[in-house]
């Protein structure tokens, strides 16, 4: 009996990891012959890190610039030549002091160091995982990290600035182009990204995300003039204006940044991560696929974790093998099963089904979790064994 575990975080409450030990712990009570795999997964959000970690691959600690110039312990994972690099991780908005935000100033400096440090240790591939973004400085501050230019303020220093350091999307300066291909040259840069945002306009990354990030309406107009004098400088340096491509405005910009000056691919950020974990190989002899996310939703429908793993699943019919069932583990659905059945998931099992209470499931999710873990066995486990003639 085999059972593959591939869940994203539940948000707030468990890693992908913690929903892994839940879900097998409860499976196990079931069938205690059951062989549970863990295979924590991510959308290329936080948890990509973790979940490179879990694969395999070698933590590299390193301490860089966060969103707001302050240092934090962060770092990247390596595996012979690749690394990856989470944006949310060193950049993000965990990682705003106290919480505080700082739509004007907070820059994305610190994942360029991370990036500029796998280089200089030999790697000459990087998978980068942009979400969870805490700036709108179009990737100025990565670029300038990677150039050794405009270091970012800090503290009371960055909150003050008007209208902020070129690294935090202010005044834009001169663009290092030949410094930064001599750097890149090379280097493969993959980037996880799930949105196709442009970077400029009613649906770019200052309208769309900037109040996400806490910018008021004229800070988002702010906001959407320096990305634009920015992506018109970057267009003159280049040749090339990819502002309007899809996922240019992801990540505050820094998805045009990847694009026009990395030489970046974008790719949908769990298909990346499935093929980093190497899911596929994972799938080969299972009896059952257990995904999940905190809440299935229409945003689950649009590429999230739950629908990249059932797709994955799904698509292992070409492969040697029968495909496994895959069911969900959820904090709430928000789903009707017509839609579960359209991405490939079996069953959907919600906190919220044991503890209607909200709060509670936030508050201790791991014994619900194990109770959902425990009637998924029954009803898929035991189902499964006794129409191949085991049980």
């Amino acid at each position: 009996m085999r059972v593959v575990v591939a869940s994203d975080k539940f948000k707030g409450t468990l890693t992908s990891a913690e929903v892994a030990n839940a879900v097998g712990a409860g499976v196990r009570r079931v069938r205690p012959d059951a062989t549970v795999v863990s295979v924590p997964v991510a959308d290329g959000g936080d948890g990509t890190l973790s979940a490179a970690v879990a694969a395999g691959y070698t933590h590299v600690p390193i301490v860089a610039s966060g969103p707001t110039g302050e240092p934090v312990s962060s770092g990247y994972a390596r595996l012979g030549h690749t690394a990856v690099v989470e944006l949310a991780d060193v950049s993000g908005l965990v990682r705003l002091p106290d919480g505080i935000p700082a739509p004007l100033t907070a820059t994305s400096y610190g994942t360029g160091e991370l990036i500029a440090a796998a280089l200089d240790a030999g790697c000459t591939r990087i998978i980068l995982g942009i979400g969870g973004s805490a700036s709108t400085d179009g990737g100025q501050g990565l670029v300038h990290a990677l150039t050794g230019t405009a270091r970012p303020a800090t503290g009371s220093a960055a909150s003050a600035a008007t209208p902020g350091p070129p690294s935090s999307g202010g005044a834009v300066d001169a663009l290092d182009l030949a410094g930064l291909r001599r750097r890149l040259r090379g280097v493969a840069v993959v980037v996880a990204c799930d949105v196709d945002n442009p970077l400029t306009g009613p649906r770019g990354a200052a309208a769309v995300y900037g109040p996400q990030k806490g910018a008021s309406p004229q800070q988002v107009a702010e906001l959407d003039a320096r990305l634009t004098r920015w992506a018109d400088l970057v267009a003159e340096q280049t040749g090339s204006d990819l502002r309007d491509v899809p996922g240019a405005g992801a990540a505050g910009g820094v998805g045009v940044a990847a694009l026009a000056l990395l030489g970046a691919e974008l790719r949908p950020g769990i298909d990346l991560v499935l093929e980093m974990v190497r899911f596929r190989e994972q799938l080969a002899g299972a009896d059952l696929v257990i995904t999940g996310e905190g809440a299935l939703d229409e945003q689950t429908l649009n590429g999230k974790a739950v629908a990249g793993v059932a797709g994955a699943a799904r698509a292992s019919t070409a492969g040697a093998f029968t495909p496994a069932p895959v069911v969900a583990v959820c904090g709430v659905n928000r789903l009707e099963p017509q839609q579960l059945q359209e991405l490939g998931v079996s069953a959907a099992y919600a906190l919220t089904d044991l503890e209607p209470d909200v709060r509670r499931c936030i508050a201790e999710p791991r014994p619900l979790l194990e109770r959902i873990a425990e009637r998924i066995a029954v009803e898929h486990l035991t189902m499964t064994r006794r129409e191949r003639g085991i049980a």
